[in-house]
């Protein structure tokens, strides 16, 4: 059963909760890390970035934390960039993200590499209008306000629809919102259309009266990484720890893709999204992930949007992204460009 339709003040509490939850995608500009356990034993800590409804709720339900060999201490972070921050600071070993945070990371220079890779769907990805918005293609976009999250997922899905339906940022209004802000905005008709990523999507179209004028499909890679601190990789045992975790992750998301139901179900429980629409997500993005080598065509597809944010001047300065790459974990895992999972027609 549909959850009923909620007005904008009562979204806000789970949008903000799941202020960081899309596969690590930039999620904000503020907000530091905050214990919440430790899992394991051992002599060796891992201490690992998280997000709301992130890899610890993953790896718990799918039974991967059982019989750890080190210690697992987790912060979570209500994005991306601080967590990132986090890593570049040696506070935190590793921790997940999007397409996106590490690009804005290299450009400023962080100590950050790059060690495992994820392609899912991108039909989360979106461009969102109101149900009775007469907006039917993305070139009518002109002229118009958009929401994104800065430095996000989105942010970059924005750009490359845009400049697939001919056009450029400075053709339209961008008003950069984080989700709680954006869903308030686009709610009361201050913006146009918001371009914003699952569980965001499917809460949208759930409760927000929103349909999708276009997704990521075809335009943006589908990737997500796990991001290292350099001096955690050079450690004989953390560097064995943290292939052991990114094993566990793997293994987590297959798990996930058999049973999206059960992980819907702790997934809502973690985030205070509604039953339904945490499965919608999971069907749609979250559940069709596939472990992917971080390879030559990963790097390449990366360099893509560090060349067009550089472009643009939204970064500080064009690099080579491959230099923010360990590929030590890639073992016999298939490339970066195979297919992701999917739940069939309709997701």
């Amino acid at each position: 059963m549909r959850a009923p339709h909620l007005a904008p003040a009562a979204l806000l509490l789970p949008f903000a909760l799941l202020l960081a939850a899309c596969g690590g995608a930039s999620r904000g500009e503020a907000g530091g890390g905050t214990g919440s356990g430790t899992d394991g034993k051992g002599s060796l800590t891992l201490n690992v970035g998280d997000q709301k409804g992130g890899s610890e709720a993953l790896l718990r339900a799918a039974g991967e934390l059982d019989g750890l060999p080190y210690k697992i201490k987790w912060s979570t972070f209500t994005s991306g960039p601080p967590l990132l921050e986090a890593i570049n600071a040696g506070a935190v070993d590793v921790g997940a993200v999007g397409n996106t945070p590490p690009v804005f990371a290299a450009a400023a220079k962080s100590k950050i590499k790059v060690i495992a890779g994820s392609h899912s769907r991108s039909d989360g990805e979106t461009i969102l209008v109101k149900k009775g918005s007469p907006l039917k293609r993305p070139a009518q976009l002109k002229g118009k306000s958009i929401a994104v999250a800065q430095g996000s997922s989105a942010h970059y899905q924005l750009i490359a629809s845009l400049k697939k339906a001919g056009l450029t940022p400075k053709d339209v209004t961008l008003n950069y919102l984080q989700p709680a802000d954006a869903l308030a905005a686009f709610t009361r008709g201050k913006v146009a259309a918001w371009a914003v990523w699952d569980p965001y999507t499917s809460q949208a179209l759930d409760q927000a009266d929103a349909r999708v004028l276009t997704t990521g499909q075809g335009v943006v890679n589908g990737l997500s990484f796990q991001v290292a601190a350099p001096a955690a990789l050079d450690g004989r045992k953390k560097s064995a720890a943290l292939k052991d975790y990114t094993g566990r992750l793997r293994r987590a998301q297959d798990w996930v893709f058999k049973h999206p139901d059960t992980w819907a179900e702790a997934w809502a429980k973690e985030t205070g999204l509604p039953d339904e629409v945490a499965l919608d997500a999971v069907k749609r993005t979250r559940g069709t992930a596939v472990a992917v080598a971080v390879d030559k065509a990963a790097v390449a597809s990366e360099q893509r949007i560090v060349d067009a944010f550089a472009a643009l001047k939204l970064i500080p300065r064009s690099f080579d992204f491959g230099t923010f790459v360990d590929p030590r974990f890639n073992g016999d895992l298939p490339p970066s460009g195979t297919a992701p999972r999917t739940y069939g027609k309709g997701h």
